[in-house]
């Protein structure tokens, strides 16, 4: 896997050559139901304005830079795109420096495999995109980091795909709490957990979806199902019933110090070889939102990056089992 860390402090030139490498394929993701299956550019643009007016100004200098076509103003809305399912674990490591660690377990032919550094707005973020311009997890200048995992659940509905949802947190939010007041208020697509840890140790997570009330717990652990396992199959497959409890275990019985439990998400019950169908763990990501740190990890492999000693670069990674 070959993957890119960039610095963009506002849209231009190099984004501009990331969507025009990127499009082909997005757009074929995004028409494989057929174009009416889409919402049109006026719903796209009137729910961004009725949810995430702040994004706005965003949203219209990446649609020029995009070339102004109409696919792809309503691809960037992120408003009712096609379903998508990841796997993914992440978890709070409530120690003295608090921490998000994470596990990304996707398709690696579907997937952006960048990090961006971008000061949009005034507001430095630095996280996995998504979409090129959503995050699958980040952090801000503010010390606020966020992950998502897919919650298990079969209902699509009418709402934004999640990686728009996190760039919107981290544009806007500065703690907890206000993370969660949007994350209670923005429509979502599908159904998802996403956990946000702010320098103050304060967390929570929050299970979004699109056919009910979001939900706000202080969960320091989210796989892929919600309160109950609704999707019986996804959740044997994808072992989040299992991976959840390992993971209590190691917070709340074992206490492991910070690296072993780190280290715990690069190997099985919470690393997964299953690549052939989409659901292999692309990386590991470490947060330490008060010091603006990620960390990208693999087997043998660790890429520190910083917020504030962002250097730009690129890696060509051996993901055991991935082709």
């Amino acid at each position: 896997m070959y993957w890119r860390a960039l610095k963009e402090e506002t849209p231009g030139p190099k984004w501009s050559g990331l969507f025009a490498e990127y499009w082909p394929d997005y757009r074929k993701w995004w028409l494989r139901e057929g174009e009416t299956a889409r919402p049109t550019y006026a719903e796209c643009t009137r729910a961004l304005r009725l949810h995430m007016p702040e994004l706005m100004p965003i949203y219209d200098q990446l649609c020029r830079l995009a070339g102004g076509g109409d696919h792809a103003a309503r691809f960037l809305s992120f408003y009712n795109p096609p379903p998508y399912l990841s796997g993914c674990s992440q978890a709070i490591w409530a120690g003295k420096e608090p921490v998000m660690v994470r596990n990304y377990d996707y398709n690696p032919n579907a997937f952006d495999q960048l990090v961006l550094h971008t000061s949009w707005q005034g507001r430095k973020v630095l996280g996995t995109s998504d979409g090129l311009w959503g995050l699958v997890d980040g952090v801000n200048d503010a010390g606020l980091a966020i992950s998502l995992t897919f919650g298990g659940r079969r209902v699509v509905g009418q709402g934004f795909g999640v990686p728009l949802i996190l760039r919107y947190v981290l544009q806007t939010c500065t703690n907890v709490d206000e993370a969660v007041d949007v994350l209670a208020r923005v429509p979502t697509h599908m159904s998802y957990n996403v956990t946000v840890l702010d320098k103050k140790r304060n967390y929570a997570t929050a299970m979004m979806a699109p056919d009910r009330k979001t939900l706000i717990t202080h969960a320091a652990v989210a796989t892929n199902h919600q309160e109950n396992v609704e999707w019986v199959s996804h959740a044997r497959f994808t072992a989040t019933v299992e991976r959840e409890r390992f993971l209590l275990h190691r917070l709340r019985l074992h206490k492991d110090p910070e690296d072993k439990f780190i280290n715990a998400f690069l190997k099985p019950p919470l690393y997964s070889t299953a690549f052939s169908v989409g659901f292999g763990t692309l990386y590991t990501a470490v947060y330490r939102p008060r010091k603006g740190e990620m960390e990208l990890r693999w087997p043998g492999t660790v890429w520190p990056l910083s917020l504030n000693d962002f250097v730009e670069g690129a890696r060509e990674v051996l993901v055991p089992g991935a082709a």
